[in-house]
């Protein structure tokens, strides 16, 4: 849905000299075809990659890098207070230096200086200049002060080079972006928070397996809304078809199993962890390891073995005093009748903090962009969370979770 022209937010979209300012080409779409209001401040090198003229033509708005131009309208201080947003994308490692050092040789490194608004920072770089001390302390310091700066993706560099680095994919800093705009304050700063998503395959033979109606979409919700507001993200994503999020280190999974190690591990710098992947509660007791052929005699019946119960397994460690566990612990049951009081059961059964209880059935959660559910809290209320977009549900998780670490 477009914005209203009168009540356009007006977004500064900043680019750094890197490679991947092609990019930002269809970030600069994606603000505009959504009805914000977007002025672009490129730096003298990043016009290199991508001209004025493109800038200018895709925003609507004149573009310039420099301070001396338009000088009886201050641009150098009046973009910056005008702003309700502004993301750099690509920042590259000379861009958050300056910025966290209070430099403002030119016309973005002005406006980063006198937004008093959210700021957005989505690096790309090349992974040695990524990990570089220098880099870290920077990117640490910006975080410090209340900006957001987005982990890269971890993929196809300049030339050869594979590695983490890469800018997220445009639509993911797009929707990081959208709900900082939002107004959510970054109350997750400086945590680290493990989430699962998806759906757990278990193998019959090398063609066939056991699985569900999953689709990851609810758990990526969770995923992208945490990297929103500040925290460091591990997603585990089990059989699932959609793009990263930006921000997130993704870890892809296949089995129940297969899962559990990986869950296990994250948790252990975790402070929250939320299990909204649908976990097969068995599997195949034997897998094939060619493919069953079809013969007139009927088939040799599968017979299942019980996966590990893993929400239950966080909740024990931490109840048996292992360290280092999650604060808090937060899971999810999909249910098809007697919902509350399935879920309440379960709450009291597993031990963890918060049970995400939702219906499911035709058209209900599985591959839908909506979601209505009610969280059930140990030692507390039950939260109504009404139909609507997951990344709705995906705030009201995360409000519990931080309300529970503070």
């Amino acid at each position: 849905m477009n914005i209203q022209a009168s009540a356009r937010p007006r977004v500064v979209l900043g680019v750094g000299a890197g490679i991947a300012a092609y990019k930002a080409c269809e970030l600069l779409r994606l603000f505009t075809e959504s009805g914000h209001d977007v002025r672009v401040v490129p730096t003298r090198d990043a016009l290199r990659f991508v001209g004025e003229p493109t800038w200018a033509a895709l925003s609507g708005n004149p573009v310039t890098s420099e301070v001396w131009e338009s000088v009886h309208e201050v641009p150098h201080v009046r973009i910056g207070q005008a702003a309700d947003l502004v993301v750099v994308a690509p920042a590259t490692a000379d861009i958050m230096a300056k910025a966290a050092h209070g430099l403002a040789g030119d016309l973005l490194t002005n406006t980063l200086l006198t937004a008093r608004c959210p700021v957005v920072f989505a690096p790309a770089m090349h992974t040695e200049m990524w990990e570089h001390p220098a880099t870290r302390a920077n990117v640490a310091t910006l975080r410090e002060r209340g900006c957001l700066v987005i982990d890269p993706a971890v993929g196809r560099l300049t030339g050869a080079d594979t590695g983490r680095g890469r800018l997220p994919d445009p639509l993911q800093i797009f929707e990081v972006c959208r709900r900082v705009l939002g107004g959510r304050a970054l109350d997750l700063a400086g945590r680290r928070v493990a989430v699962s998503a998806g759906g757990t395959r278990e193998a019959i033979d090398p063609v066939r397996f056991i699985g569900n109606r999953s689709s990851g979409l609810q758990g990526y919700a969770l995923a992208r809304t945490a990297v929103a507001r500040g925290a460091q993200v591990t997603m585990v994503a089990a059989n699932v078809a959609l793009p990263d999020p930006a921000g997130a280190t993704v870890v892809r999974v296949e089995s129940a199993l297969d899962l559990r190690a990986a869950m296990l591990e994250a948790a252990e710098s975790a402070d929250a962890v939320v299990m909204a992947a649908a976990v097969a509660d068995f599997r195949p007791a034997a897998r094939s390891d060619s493919k069953i052929k079809k013969s007139s005699a009927e088939p040799d019946p599968i017979h299942l073995t019980k996966n590990p119960d893993i929400l239950a397994e966080l909740c024990d460690r931490r109840r048996e005093g292992h360290k280092p566990s999650p604060a808090v612990i937060a899971g999810f049951a999909a249910e098809t009748d007697d919902v509350l009081a399935n879920g309440q059961a379960k709450l009291a059964r597993k031990g963890c903090d918060l049970l995400v209880v939702n219906q499911v059935g035709p058209n209900l959660a599985f591959g839908t962009p909506d979601n209505a559910a009610v969280v059930l809290v140990a030692g507390g209320d039950p939260v109504e969370v009404p139909r609507g977009p997951k990344e709705d549900l995906a705030d009201v998780v995360w409000d519990l979770v931080a309300a529970r670490l503070a």
